[in-house]
């Protein structure tokens, strides 16, 4: 079992450590203190604040619009509607570009952008805001997914078809093993709405530029990928967009797609002056997508020793108003519907909609999460139909290396599910419940009980999540490596536009250019549109990609080093700041054999390529990578009054290889902690297509008192076809938490919950 590195002589100080060591985070220490500089932190001499006009309606038609009163407040510069947008009027995720950047004619959700205005302070941009006279014919809201799936006469949300994408997956004969199944067991499954709920609200700062250009400083994902869709919208060609990531106050997918970016932009362009734009809290959940809801319905046959003979899945996420991700979350909850399950014969429906609803698009899990809790649920349901607890039912029907997931892609890493479930299930429980300090009790301090109606539960959960993009993407990654001599120092600088979320990569940039090239001073470049593209910080595939494409670059340097020391020997190697033989040792001193050169490559890095689902039966070799984790959950109930405590969460995952244990440590009880507020308290709750609890008053996140301590086992078991051997570790643990918490209620209540969030009245009835 590992435990979190506490002592200080463990943990690499920043500026050392190579892969595998735990350095400390260069930002760490500032984020702690308070001194790291947010986007929201941003200024600029001569800079206006922008302000964001949007719908209160989820669907109506747009009358008119007077924008003259807000013009003529004091202090307001600009005032712009879709009439303005310099270039093309729409923007969208993988080039649907089916958002307009302000609306035109119609809104489609609440909260949907109508008008930005810019003025000399906040405050008098906010109250432009009000000055604005929007005249609205008001229309019933479509937000039946269920219909919008199933029903073609239901009506369009928008121009394109409904469903957005339908992905069948088809194996074998379900019907034929439906007629030899001896046990038969069915679900209906929900899956609320999930935020990201990232700290740090969506904001930015937009200079204009001489040449007629922009300069943006932004918290994104991706910029390369903001850039495809700005450039367009603005009128302007990619070079004249510079655009440089700044502090990122968590993400989650929830930066992926644009949110203040296009609107900051026009309004500098406009004005002439810098722009700041930063959305307030209740702001920000209608200034990005959310996690896909989802409905979900399950059959599975099997023999009477629990081996499964047959899945029938159909499976519902609302999308909401515009496609966003909603295509390749639907492509991921297909592929990954029923799990690490080997099931000879599969009918799967996956659909994603378009509803009035609010929009959703890329969260931790992306469509994995939603399927993961129907099918461990449907694990549970089997292996109570026949007998066999829930360790014994999964490890009959674990896949392994070698076995077929549901597209028929065979698994060529290793994969060994049935020895981390034992070992799950062996790690040491918890102490009894001491009822002697009421803290240790549901409800704790409030003194709701004293131990009476309180009982103990225990549940597991497997999630299979895949790593980087997949379906035929051309996934890659691009890095600079520069190497000189700075200060009399063997000095290695790393430049890629690789987004640092919060995940710890510029810490593994750092070790990876330290390993390979034996230095000890690296400088990790800020991230901007001036290198190659690096792909989305999401998919947990910064490491594999981005740690990829900084390996193969510092190779690259390393070669031309060798290069200059001539061909007297051939086993040479960079360490300690040295170059060295094998066989005879220090050869020189880097320092020495660089002088005042500079060297420096670019390189991409791309991984195995895969290939699209076919779109009738959904096979195909659509993932790169598969990450595996196991969470055993531990949890208290007071069945009278419906409270929850969980207790202990453990969890075993396979990472293939440790580059940075103090991180990877950090990712996977962060991973866990969503997982745990899907389980029992986060929702969006949305009636009508409104949303009723856009706030932390309302909306729940799990503190530091709800999370409990925490029991990891990581495994080491490498991918021969990645970086390192290492495999993405960031999602797995968010898919696994939330149906072993679910599992621990219902072995304390007795009850099917079959919806999440758990909520008290689900439990009292």
């Amino acid at each position: 079992m590992t435990t979190p590195l506490r002592a200080p002589r463990e943990i690499a100080a920043p500026g050392t450590g190579g892969v595998g060591e735990s350095t400390l985070r260069p930002d760490g220490t500032l984020k702690v203190r308070g001194e790291f500089a947010y986007s929201s932190d941003l200024w600029a001499d001569g800079m206006l604040w922008g302000a964001t006009l949007r719908s209160p309606h989820p669907r109506a038609r747009i009358v008119a619009i007077d924008t003259a009163p807000a013009l003529a407040c004091p202090g307001v510069h600009a005032v712009l509607t879709h009439e303005d947008v310099p270039g093309r009027k729409h923007y969208g995720e993988d080039h649907t570009w089916d958002q307009p950047v302000l609306a035109i004619g119609e809104v489609r959700h609440q909260g949907e952008p109508i008008a930005v205005v810019a003025a000399e302070h906040p405050e008098t941009a906010r109250r432009a805001l009000d000055e604005i006279v929007v005249e609205w014919e008001i229309l019933e809201p479509l937000t039946d997914a269920r219909r919008a799936a199933l029903d073609p006469g239901y009506p369009r949300v928008q121009e394109r078809p409904n469903p957005a994408r339908h992905q069948p997956v088809r194996v074998g004969d379900v019907e034929a093993a439906r007629a030899a199944a001896e046990v038969v067991v069915t679900g209906t499954y929900e899956v609320g709405i999930q935020d990201q709920a990232f700290l740090g609200p969506e904001s930015g700062l937009a200079i204009p530029s001489e040449d007629g250009g922009i300069e943006l400083y932004v918290a994104t994902q991706w910029m390369h990928n903001d850039l495809s869709q700005i450039g367009p919208c603005l009128g302007l060609a990619d070079e004249q967009i510079r655009m440089t990531l700044s502090g990122v106050g968590g993400a989650f997918g929830g930066r992926e797609d644009l949110s203040m970016q296009i609107h900051a932009a026009m309004l500098a362009l406009r004005t002439g002056r810098p722009v700041k734009m930063v959305y307030n809290r209740y702001e920000s959940f209608f200034g990005h997508v959310h996690r896909h809801p989802a409905q979900m319905r399950y059959e599975y046959g099997a023999t009477r020793d629990g081996r499964i003979l047959y899945a029938e899945v159909e499976i519902i996420l609302d999308g909401g108003a515009y496609t966003s991700s909603t295509l390749n979350v639907v492509g991921n909850a297909a592929s990954l519907g029923v799990g690490p399950y080997v099931i000879p014969n599969i009918k799967i429906d996956a659909y994603g909609v378009y509803t009035n609803n609010p929009p959703c698009g890329a969260m931790r899990g992306f469509g994995a999460v939603q399927a993961c809790f129907a099918y461990e649920s449907m694990l549970d349901k089997l292996g109570a139909a026949c007998g066999l607890d829930p360790v014994t039912i999964r490890q009959i029907n674990a896949a392994s290396q070698g076995s077929k997931l549901a597209t028929g892609q065979i698994i060529h890493a290793p994969l060994p599910m049935k020895e981390m479930l034992a070992q799950a299930r062996d790690l040491p429980m918890p102490p009894p419940l001491d009822e002697s300090d009421i803290r240790n009790l549901p409800g704790g301090a409030s003194q709701t009980t004293h131990g009476e109606g309180v009982r103990r539960g225990v549940g597991y959960g497997v999630g299979l999540k895949n790593i980087c993009f997949s379906e035929g993407a051309d996934d890659y990654s691009t890095a600079k490596v520069r190497l000189e001599v700075i200060g009399g120092a063997a000095t290695a600088l790393v430049h890629t536009a690789a987004a640092e979320v919060g995940q710890g990569l510029v810490t593994i940039e750092a070790q990876i250019a330290r390993t390979e090239l034996g230095v000890e001073k690296v400088v990790i470049h800020p991230a901007d549109n001036q290198v190659g593209d690096s792909g989305s910080s999401s998919g947990s595939r910064q490491s594999y990609m981005t740690g990829g494409a900084v390996q193969a670059a510092c190779w690259a340097v390393r070669d031309r080093v060798l290069e200059l020391v001539g061909g007297t020997y051939d086993d040479l190697s960079l360490a300690g700041g040295k170059i060295i033989s094998a066989a005879h040792g220090v050869v020189a001193a880097l320092e020495d054999v660089l002088g005042d050169r500079v060297i420096e490559e670019t390189r991409e890095y791309h991984h195995h390529p895969t290939t699209g689902m076919d779109e009738a039966t959904g096979q195909g070799d659509t993932h790169t990578q598969l990450g595996l984790c196991v969470h055993r959950a531990v949890v208290d109930v007071d069945v009278e009054l419906g409270l929850v405590k969980v207790v202990e969460l453990a969890a075993v995952q396979d990472v293939g290889k440790i580059l940075n244990r103090l991180s990877l440590e950090g990712q996977i009880h962060g991973g866990t902690a969503q997982g745990l507020g899907l389980a029992v308290m986060e929702e969006i709750v949305v009636s009508d297509g409104k949303v009723r609890n856009p706030s932390f008053t309302d909306y729940l996140i799990p503190t530091i008192l709800d999370m409990p301590p925490m029991r990891l086992e990581i495994l080491e078991n490498a991918d021969p076809r990645a970086p390192y051997g290492l495999r993405g570790a960031g999602e797995p643990p968010t898919l696994s938490s939330t149906p072993a918490i679910v599992a621990a209620i219902r072995d304390a209540t007795g009850l099917a919950l079959d919806r999440v969030p758990v909520r008290p009245e689900h439990i009292t009835g």
